[in-house]
């Protein structure tokens, strides 16, 4: 829905796991599906501390990368 988001000009995009879950993965152990929830919670709460200008994506970080980041602002 991502691709969406930008189209109709939202400013902050929180990327997730899929349109059946967006805010979760049913096929993950609870305890990943756990992590995963947490890391698209940070992303969105670093979105909300980020001044954009435009539209911008949100995703959430892999473990092993150092934390949630930002891509490049969204062309619509």
């Amino acid at each position: 829905m991502t691709p969406v988001a930008v189209m109709v000009g939202a400013n902050r995009i929180v990327a997730a796991a899929g349109i059946i879950h967006p805010l979760g993965n049913a096929e993950l152990s609870p305890a990943d599906e756990k992590a995963l929830r947490r890391r698209i919670v940070e992303s969105a709460l670093k979105a909300l501390a980020t001044e954009v200008a435009a539209p911008t994506v949100f995703a959430p970080a892999d473990e092993s990368a150092a934390g949630p980041h930002a891509s490049e602002p969204a062309r619509p």
